[in-house]
């Protein structure tokens, strides 16, 4: 598997798996309306969010599936992956402030100070850019790799917020089906990250009783 995900053709087609629906979308709105059903706006601001969010889940579960599967050749997707989710969330976000709001900064911003759930979403959005601001080589290098990596796990403040906020997009319609899959899968990728946290302090306290052992038992 490693050798597949290394093949020059594999991080291509991923690139255009992440790229397919936000292809389709910019299709549809320009060339036919009516395949994005009654409300194309809708359709679009809805659908930019969620691949968002699906795209935050997959990228998150990068680092599980290396330490399960051993296929390390996955880390070299996730800055494309992560990058793809800000894309999306960015496009979410013009999605509502143009075919909603008509680009009306004052109404934008009486909006998202009014409706929780937008807020939510805006914060979301706004912690994702030093994210996306810092995910090149020479960012990892500027910030050295102990704050690059207390940065970057603000995304798990991201993915709490954006389940929030599809949440309460869905709790109007009392519409929760998608919202429990989603929970279920950032419980299993959120969860597992605090599980491994909790057990390294125990794993090094072993190490360290082992190597005192060894020290005390030498002649």
């Amino acid at each position: 598997m490693n050798k597949l995900l290394m093949h020059p053709a594999a991080k291509p087609l991923a690139f255009l798996l992440a790229a397919g629906p936000f292809a389709y979308l910019l299709w549809a709105a320009l060339a036919d309306p009516g395949a994005l059903g009654p409300n194309p706006a809708e359709t679009l601001i809805r659908g930019t969010g969620e691949m968002t969010l699906r795209l935050l889940c997959v990228t998150l579960a990068i680092t599980p599936l290396r330490t399960w599967t051993g296929w390390h050749a996955l880390a070299r997707w996730r800055r494309m992956l992560g990058l793809f989710t800000f894309f999306y969330g960015c496009v979410h976000f013009l999605s509502f402030a143009w075919l909603d709001m008509g680009l009306d900064l004052t109404a934008i911003v009486a909006d998202i100070a009014k409706r929780p759930f937008i807020l939510v979403g805006a914060t979301a959005l706004l912690l994702m850019l030093p994210l996306a601001a810092t995910s090149f080589n020479r960012a990892i290098k500027a910030l050295g790799a102990a704050r690059w990596q207390a940065l970057h796990r603000t995304v798990y403040a991201v993915a709490l917020l954006g389940l929030l906020h599809f949440f309460w997009m869905r709790a109007a319609k009392n519409d929760f089906v998608e919202v429990a899959v989603y929970a279920a899968i950032l419980a299993v990728l959120l969860g597992w990250r605090v599980w491994r946290r909790l057990k390294r302090p125990a794993t090094m306290a072993a190490a360290q009783s082992d190597e005192l052992r060894r020290a005390s038992s030498s002649p």
